[in-house]
């Protein structure tokens, strides 16, 4: 049932008289008329819940005052008849950068490739040039008429806009799309803070990675928050003074991606903030977590061109992934509904504004309500910015924005022919100007077998003649009531018939000339009027809802239909390598129940509802665990600071990358995802389980340590990379030694600091400024305190020493040397000091820094008392440990169950989760792997690779996969065919090769992260 308003005059008081007070001064005569207009007869929606037919919108000096059936209208009111016509609020748009600056990066000044370590914005700001939260939009909004038109045509009416730079962007402003001066335009200032993964157009080398922008950002929260307990007892930051004040307003945070939604969600959680997330289009992909946030998002319609695919090599340069979100990327914002995920709609990230209409129309078609669309641009992102007291609606009292159309406004008939801003009228067709369309009985002389047909939108008319069945297409000139034809009637008598005439009710008629000099007389008598209603039927009746594929977990190639759920399983009569004192059991039985190993041993009774396995002629292990990974991550190195402790591995965990997928084929069930090797103290590592198809906190290892990577050698000093450079310490193996005395020393000032504070009564707190949060030191103070623990990437006896020696003098354990690759020579003091040892089987030769390797390493190392395993850094390599694990039995003579441990049950010791992990026994996490042979031979193949007792890869599901992916893959590209055929705009494939992250990728990836962020 519509809801009806009741209709009454609104008292402005001082309202009234305001039109004419300003503070500029007058040049001439101004018209201070009340500015009083009442529409009447028309469609009236007020909201997308309310329509209202026949009624009036009276509106007074910018201001709507009444709306409704039975509206007063007052003396003196110009007053239009709009029987016919609908009035809709005109449309919002919350994330606009209409009005601002254009965005330039100024090269630092030493010139391209040197590193800028300081901020170079003078004043007293925040250190870091991507923090601006004191960029006030308001006093940098300047009114764009050409913008602000193409805006207009589309049906906005009012925009909230801020700079697109930096991470922590500042506020923004709403603003009217009229043209006018600012002082006229500007609605309200500081509506909103922004924030986002990217630097923007900062120089500054801090941070170089989406993990450096997520602990740059926290940093400033805490610092903030800091600030205001201390006051400016210690520095004045304009930068934190206003981003305190951002903390007042609805926070926006723009996000690269679906899993970025995700990753901005954590941090909201920490600092107890709800974000609105202008997200990217691809969050159907992971809707369920995406709605687990409790985010609003703001939802662009960039839906991607199709690829041009006639090219078979081209086709190969295009990701299932991309086939698919083509597909499916117009269903975004319905399945969005579907799921009760609130959201606006937005213009921003269009390749072109015109395409604003296209594409809501087709997410339109893929399931969106013609009312949840209406919504996403007037109602709800109004309340999202709480600025539905000026804008979102027709109610009385909010500003007088709204547009006049002539048909539904999701009618691809449609046409806005006013848009009026704020009571000021912008004609874009004339509404009163007559509706010629329909099927006409054309007679030209003494010719009267002719049909005139007038189809396409009001003001914008298609013709066409119809002589017989021959179509012919007139050029037509129309002005006002007066219309001029020129065609060719005939084709056995060439030549231009032209006519010209006029319209007489529902008649055009006319004289014209032939083209032998005849003048005629000429008339078009309406036979049937045009109805959009009946051809908006007929094409309902003949479009069938689009048919499009399923979702993929994740969403690329080799993806699950479902993800995978944790079964009961009895493994029969495999040979089990149980990693225990047991030993290797013959013809043994495994019952996983829950996720964990249930039983081991023989003649084991299946449970009811149990999936039995025969292992016979079988090799059953536990997963391989890889101590030394950089898969799963979108960057590895957080180069722009000597020491990246800050960082932490978890906030860019990939779980789309293949890798996962490969190494499951490997059987590798666990990974340790460190940080790369560009900083003496590198970030914080993530464990994780390679749970293919889940989001990424779901691939965390629960309550595992807390890991950090450290660094020596060529990488951290950087003395190579040439004179531009050589600016940031330390440049000498001696300053490495300097770095880690200075950092703990003032990590455990930090700490005691702490303790002390944290010992304090509520009283005595009341009275103390507590100390700056440093998430730097937290984690070192972590390691002083035990609870974080350091895998070191190390070449070089000498500076394996050092650190020992560094460790021992400051009271802290270094856990694991990894590449360690002249461990040998050192083993018996790093037995002496506890620490274990993670290396390559054979590798050797890569630099300088490893010319003394050798294969016996490993074996060397454990003869010597050290926990040694061996790991891969390298994405190729894991897929192969096993045979990594077998040259230990080759070089070394380790026996097979020793040599098997260095892969699996060794880093699970040195990673503190032998508890759970590493053997088969009773009790512990079912992480196994099912071998065709023995697991260290060349030929050995994982069947299945089974996490927490779910199946993650299963050999005899592989081929089915890759044919269903063939079968999507064609029958996609064949779609993207059909759409070229059919006039849609493609774009060129471009081959792009995966990047595969080792340690020596030290460089950071922030701008070709921002690349990827602005292809999408």
């Amino acid at each position: 049932m519509r809801k009806i308003f009741l209709t009454g005059m609104l008292t402005w008081g001082l309202a009234q008289i305001g039109w004419s007070q300003v503070t500029f001064p007058r040049n001439g005569v101004y018209d201070e008329r009340p500015g009083l207009y009442a529409f009447t007869n028309a469609t009236l929606i007020v909201d997308p819940q309310t329509t209202l037919e026949g009624a009036t919108l009276l509106i007074r000096n910018g201001r709507i005052e009444a709306v409704g059936k039975t509206v007063s209208i007052p003396a003196g009111t110009v007053v239009a008849d709009l029987k016919g016509r609908r009035i809709y609020p005109a449309l919002v748009d919350i994330d606009s950068d209409y009005g601002m600056p254009e965005l330039r990066r100024t090269p630092p000044a030493g010139g391209r490739g040197v590193p800028q370590y300081d901020s170079n914005k003078k004043g007293a700001f925040n250190w870091n040039q991507a923090i601006q939260p004191e960029t006030d939009a308001g006093t940098i909004f300047k009114a764009n008429v050409a913008q602000a038109n193409e805006l207009r045509k589309l049906g906005f009416g009012a925009v909230v806009t801020h700079p697109h730079d930096g991470i922590a962007r500042g506020n923004s402003v709403l603003v009217t799309l009229a043209d006018d001066r600012e002082n006229n335009v500007v609605i309200r200032d500081r509506v909103s803070g922004h924030y986002s993964f990217s630097k923007g157009t900062s120089t500054q080398t801090y941070p170089n990675s989406p993990m450096g922008a997520v602990a740059l950002l926290r940093q400033t929260y805490y610092d903030a928050d800091w600030y205001k307990k201390a006051g400016k007892t210690t520095e004045s930051n304009l930068s934190l003074d206003a981003f305190n004040q951002l903390q007042t307003i609805p926070s926006v945070f723009e996000v690269p991606d679906k899993l970025g939604v995700l990753r901005a969600d954590k941090i909201g959680e920490e600092f107890g903030i709800q974000y609105i997330i202008k997200s990217a289009g691809d969050e159907y992909q992971r809707i369920d977590e995406v709605k687990a946030t409790g985010a609003s998002l703001i939802v662009p319609l960039n839906f991607p061109q199709a690829y041009d695919v006639e090219d078979v090599w081209d086709a190969d340069n295009v990701t299932l992934a991309e086939l698919k979100h083509w597909e499916m990327a117009p269903a975004n914002p319905a399945m969005l509904a579907k799921a009760s995920v609130p959201f606006a709609l937005t213009t921003a990230n269009l390749r072109n504004k015109t395409d604003f209409w296209a594409n809501l129309r087709k997410a339109i078609e893929y399931g969106l309500t013609e009312q949840q669309a209406l919504a996403a641009l007037t109602t709800t992102p109004a309340q999202l910015l709480k600025i539905d007291n000026e804008v979102g609606s027709l109610k009385p009292g909010l500003l007088a924005n709204f547009i006049i159309t002539s048909d539904n406004l999701f009618s691809a008939d449609n046409v806005v022919l006013e848009n009026w801003i704020r009571g000021k009228q912008y004609v874009y067709t004339d509404k009163n100007a007559a509706d010629l369309r329909g099927t006409y009985n054309l007679t030209i002389g003494d010719r009267s077998n002719l049909k005139l047909n007038i189809t396409g939108k009001p003001g914008k008319p298609e013709y066409a003649v119809m002589a017989d069945t021959v179509k012919i297409t007139p050029k037509v000139a129309l002005t006002n009531d007066l219309i001029s034809l020129q065609l060719q009637l005939d084709k056995k008598q060439p030549g231009t018939t032209r006519l010209t005439g006029y319209r007489e009710g529902t008649t055009l008629k006319g004289e014209g000339e032939m083209p032998d000099g005849k003048t005629v007389k000429w008339t078009a008598v309406l036979a049937q009027p045009f109805s959009s209603t009946a051809i908006a039927k007929a094409d309902t009746a003949k479009k069938t809802a689009p048919q499009f594929g399923k979702l993929l977990y994740p969403f690329i190639g080799m993806g699950n239909l479902e993800k995978p759920k944790a079964q009961t399983l009895l493994i029969r009569n495999a040979t089990v390598w149980t990693n225990e004192k047991d030993g290797v059991l013959p013809s043994a039985d495994v019952l996983v129940q829950n996720g964990k190993i249930a039983q081991v041993g023989k003649s084991l009774a299946a449970p009811a509802g149990a999936q039995v396995i025969d292992g016979t002629g079988k090799h059953l292990t536990t997963g391989i665990i890889d101590e030394h990974s950089h898969i799963a991550l979108y960057s590895i190195n957080e180069g722009g600071q000597t020491s990246s402790a800050e960082v932490r591995m978890s906030d860019v965990i990939n779980s789309e990358d293949i890798n996962i997928y490969r190494q499951l084929a490997g059987g590798v069930t666990t990974s340790q995802l460190l940080h790369g090797s560009a900083n003496s103290i590198g970030g914080q590592s993530a464990i994780v389980k390679l749970k293919w198809g889940e989001a990424p906190q779901e691939m965390l290892v629960k309550g595992a340590d807390g890991f950090i990577k450290f660094a020596l050698g060529e990488n951290v000093k950087q003395a190579n990379w040439g004179d531009g450079v050589r600016i940031r310490f330390p440049q000498t193996r001696m300053g490495v030694e300097q770095v880690y005395f200075d950092h703990f020393t003032r990590a455990r000032e930090y700490d005691s600091a702490w303790k002390a504070y944290n010992a304090m009564n509520a009283k005595e707190k009341a009275k103390a400024v507590p100390p700056r949060r440093d998430v730097e030191l937290d984690a070192l103070a972590e390691i002083l305190n035990k609870k974080r623990f350091i895998t070191c990437h190390s070449y070089v006896q000498s500076e394996i020493n050092m650190l020992m020696k560094v460790a021992d003098s400051l009271g802290f354990k270094v856990n694991t040397f990894t590449h360690i690759l002249e461990g040998y020579k050192v083993a018996d003091k790093m037995a002496k000091h506890g620490v274990g040892g993670s290396t390559f089987a054979d590798w050797w030769a890569y630099k300088m820094e490893v010319k003394d390797a050798i294969p016996y390493n490993a074996a060397l190392m454990a003869r010597a008392g050290v926990l040694v395993s061996i790991n891969s850094d390298d994405a190729e390599m894991a897929r192969r440990l096993n045979q990594e694990a077998a040259k230990a039995v080759e070089y070394g003579a380790m026996s097979e169950e020793d040599a098997w441990k260095m892969v699996t049950l060794n880093p699970a010791k040195l990673l503190h989760l032998d508890s759970k992990l590493g053997s088969i026994r009773a009790g512990k996490d079912a992480d196994l792997v099912l071998w065709n042979n023995n697991p260290l031979a060349i030929y050995a193949r994982p069947e299945k690779t089974i996490i927490d007792g779910t199946v993650y890869f299963d050999l005899q599901e592989e081929d089915r996969k890759r044919d269903d992916l063939q079968k999507e893959r064609a029958r996609l590209i064949q779609k993207m065919l059909s759409a070229k055929t059919g006039g849609a705009s493609t774009q060129r494939p471009t081959f792009r090769r995966q990047r595969m992250w080792h340690c020596e990728d030290v460089e950071g990836v922030m701008a070709e992260g921002e690349e990827r962020e602005a292809e999408k």
